[in-house]
């Protein structure tokens, strides 16, 4: 069902909702959703005039053609995957059209679905977590995505299940005109453990329109649970990267962000890390590459509510040519988290004098009885290291392209499959050239 960019709001969201069979909550949090898009105000990264971007072109429901194995994916799909895919789930536009459990971790409980699906299979445990930690009325794109999200990710681990493999999920596009938001839920019960990798990609070499990707993803690990999200984020320039990400962590739980947000296009990420119960911690890892005319924000936050609490925030940039990159790090420790422990750093390297990339950390605290610390630093390639490097018969251009990687190898390496790990350094090679 097309979605006119002039009309839409909670009628349009409503007929949406209404065509997809919902139940009749979830209609009224789409129309709901709908109307808020049509008067909440865009978000305002600092820098960044996004009246200036297409992000008002949602698409219409274009659904992928569902396949019985992985061998039956389109080609472009398929040459996106690990060789031993294991627990996969794909969406194609704007639907999942493969899942695959296996029969071991369906056994204990483990519930991997489209997030549609869930919403008929899994009621109850949706409707307690779906867009609570990413709330519909932050500004115009979390309202938006209230209305429209599609296909998507539902992950549930019970209580002290450890999954020893990674579960992976394949995002890709290749229709322009698509409405391409999905959402990922990930609920690790008490004591669980997942490792949980995300690939974004799309094949638009052809289109002539702007692919909005307004996506979400929301993560709750409870008690003693631990939650690994790793995340690789590779589309056409032609598109645009919305992505909020948000966990919500309870007494003693864990969660490690592995994020290489490497689209080729405009782009706005914000990963967040509430820390609600005792003893939690957050580790947060991201890395992103500017090239050509991009313009990204980059927002990484931890929230501390807990005591004894422990955040940590690492985000190293590299911008070529005319990017334009704003880095937030932003660790907040409200009154009460007393012995609470928030690190961050932000680094940037300018390979171009037209080349722009801005590390802003701060700092918010609101108890005395913590520690917080925070390093930024905006430069070019290290000279010494250079020299040291071609004095030992290396070239320049080879001795800066070693710099580099060894720059974003601490996000890399942490990659959870070694497969994407290689993918990965493939993309590096060809934004850094």
């Amino acid at each position: 069902m097309s979605t006119p960019t002039t009309s839409f709001g909670r009628e349009a969201a409503g007929a949406i909702a209404r065509s997809k069979n919902e139940p009749a909550w979830l209609v009224a949090q789409r129309e709901e959703a709908g109307e808020l898009s049509a008067r909440l105000g865009l978000p305002k990264p600092e820098k960044l005039p996004l009246t200036r971007w297409t992000l008002d072109h949602y698409g219409s429901n274009r659904p992928g053609q569902p396949v019985a194995s992985a061998a039956d994916l389109p080609a472009p799909i398929a040459a996106l995957l690990p060789e031993n895919s294991g627990s996969l789930i794909v969406q194609h536009n704007s639907s999942v059209v493969y899942a695959k459990l296996s029969e071991e971790l369906k056994a204990q409980g483990v519930i991997l679905s489209s997030l549609e699906d869930a919403v008929r299979n899994h009621e109850e445990l949706f409707r307690k977590h779906f867009m609570t930690a990413y709330a519909k009325d932050e500004h115009k794109l979390s309202a938006v995505h209230g209305a429209l999200w599609n296909g998507g990710v539902f992950l549930y681990v019970p209580k002290n299940v450890v999954i020893e493999e990674p579960i992976q999920a394949l995002l890709f596009a290749d229709d322009a005109e698509a409405t391409f938001m999905p959402h990922v839920l990930v609920v690790a019960e008490t004591n669980s453990r997942v490792s949980f990798v995300e690939q974004l990609a799309s094949g638009l070499a052809n289109a002539t329109g702007t692919l909005l990707h307004n996506s979400a993803v929301e993560v709750f690990a409870k008690a003693g649970a631990v939650v690994q999200y790793a995340a690789v984020h590779q589309m056409d320039s032609s598109a645009i990267d919305i992505a909020y990400r948000r966990a919500v962590l309870d007494n003693d739980s864990r969660v490690e962000w592995i994020i290489g947000d490497l689209h080729n296009g405009n782009a706005i990420t914000d990963t967040k890390s509430v820390l609600k119960g005792n003893g939690s911690t957050s580790d947060s890892k991201i890395i992103s590459i500017g090239t050509g005319n991009q313009r990204m924000s980059l927002t990484t936050q931890a929230v501390h509510f807990g005591r004894s609490t422990e955040s940590d925030m690492i985000t190293r940039a590299v911008m070529k040519e005319e990017a334009t990159a704003i880095i937030n790090g932003i660790t907040k420790i409200e009154k009460g988290a007393t012995k609470a422990n928030g690190q961050q750093t932000e680094k940037v390297l300018m390979l171009s004098p037209k080349a722009r990339g801005d590390a802003n950390p701060i700092l918010l605290i609101d108890e005395d009885d913590v520690k917080a610390g925070h390093a930024a630093s905006v430069g070019q390639v290290n000279a010494d290291q250079v020299y040291y490097l071609m004095s030992r018969g290396i070239s320049r251009k080879e001795a800066e392209r070693l710099i580099i990687h060894g720059f974003l190898d601490p996000v890399v390496s942490e990659i959870p499959l070694e497969g994407l790990r290689e993918q990965l350094h493939r993309i590096l090679e060809r934004k850094l050239g």
